[in-house]
């Protein structure tokens, strides 16, 4: 099998550019992968899979025995990738369900209302015409994109589809029921055996600190006011809790001053940007990963993947998405007022439970293995392109 295929790659810092470059080089041992270099693209120094595929300009067009495989998310990394979805055979991977952001940006870069307006109608009929009228005239608000997720925009000519949870798969197979949906698990590298009680040395973090870790690029959507509001609880509750935020963002210097203006500027820990060679270790200092999005863009959070790798329970938001994980590996949070007073909870529970807490352990590592390893995610890539191969020598057949 043949593919060509097109996402960010590092240095970008993007998760979409990571899952390329921990998936690629399983991919390219059971198919020959051509991959695009992204507009402006400098090779990095570092980069890890020579000989695993080949590297070719941004504008190579596929070949007849290609399959052209396009990854789209919600931010303007992906903005190069456009054109090229109308090409035979092309198979998208959609990272989000919400695209809202990225037919913004795509309209912007044009400057080219229009392109706007004809996205939102074929993804919305009339209300999405309304919508984009109303933005005509500065009337805008946050919850738009997330109402308007404008998907099916991006969607029309393209012959399948693959995303990365049961939730994406049914709202897909139910929007477009023309369309070849495949499911394949979003894959991290697996970090191997991890040494927990050095990550959190080389962290600074005590050894009876029950450490709660946010992962990856800081935004308020991602909950960071519920998180500061649980662990301020925590600790007045003589949790020794800490939080750790791992990553950059607009909203760090933000975050920590609201936990020093509430009085746990103490127990609030900010490493910045990692090296990609310590990242995938680092979950394993924690004693409770936080993924918590709301509004959520549908995404299968990789930042959550992670932490399962590492053998680390991570407290979700109660999405759609996050809810194929058992409880045990992935205790759920109920998203609104009450979200606080859970992850709160959750912590005291943390530090309550000594030994008992390898049971969640367990369960988390075992939820990574089953379905988010490179190779397995590989192979399931292949499976189903295979399987839209032998639909279309059967259409053929039957012409």
């Amino acid at each position: 099998m043949k593919l060509l295929w097109g996402s960010p790659l590092p240095p970008v810092r993007s998760g979409v550019s990571d899952y390329a470059v921990e998936l690629l080089g399983e991919l390219g041992s059971r198919a020959e992968v051509r991959v695009l270099e992204p507009p402006g693209w400098c090779r990095p120094e570092d980069w890890p899979l020579d000989g695993a595929v080949e590297l070719v300009a941004t504008g190579t067009a596929p070949m007849a025995d290609e399959i052209p495989i396009i990854h789209l998310g919600n931010n303007p990394h992906h903005l190069w990738l456009l054109d090229r979805l109308g090409l035979p055979r092309t198979v998208v991977v959609l990272h989000d369900l919400v695209l809202h952001h990225l037919l913004v940006e795509a309209a912007a870069a044009k400057q080219d209302h229009g392109l706007l307006e004809q996205g939102l109608c074929s993804a919305h009929g009339a209300a999405g015409e309304a919508l984009a009228q109303a933005r005509s005239l500065g009337m805008t608000h946050p919850r738009d994109p997330f109402l308007f997720p404008a998907r099916g925009a991006f969607l029309d000519g393209v012959t399948a589809v693959m995303v990365h949870s049961h939730w994406a798969e049914a709202t897909i197979r139910r929007e477009r029921p023309q369309l070849a949906v495949g499911r394949v698990c979003l894959a991290v590298a697996d970090p191997g055996t991890v040494d927990r009680g050095g990550e959190r040395a080389r962290l600074g973090l005590g050894e009876n600190e029950v450490v709660l870790m946010h992962l990856g690029f800081l935004t308020a959507e991602k909950g960071l006011s519920e998180v500061l509001t649980g662990l301020a609880a925590a600790v007045r509750a003589a949790v020794p809790a800490r939080l750790v935020l791992v990553g950059e963002g607009v909203g760090l210097e933000g975050v920590v001053a609201a936990a020093e203006a509430v009085g746990i500027g103490e127990n609030v820990t900010a490493t910045g940007w990692l090296a990609p060679e310590a990242f995938p270790r680092v979950p394993a200092a924690a004693d409770l990963g936080v993924v918590l999005r709301t509004p959520s863009a549908g995404e299968t959070s990789a930042a959550a993947i992670r932490f399962l790798a590492c053998g680390t329970p991570v407290a979700v938001g109660g999405a759609h998405q996050f809810l194929q994980w058992p409880e045990a590996a992935a205790p759920r949070i109920t998203p609104g007022p009450s979200a606080p007073a859970e992850l709160a909870r959750l912590l005291a529970e943390t530090a309550a439970a000594g030994e008992n807490w390898t049971r969640r352990r367990l369960a988390a590592r075992a939820s990574y293995e089953a379905n988010h390893r490179p190779a397995d995610v590989a192979a399931q890539i292949i499976e189903f392109l295979e399987f839209l191969e032998e639909i279309g020598r059967r259409a053929v057949e039957a012409t």
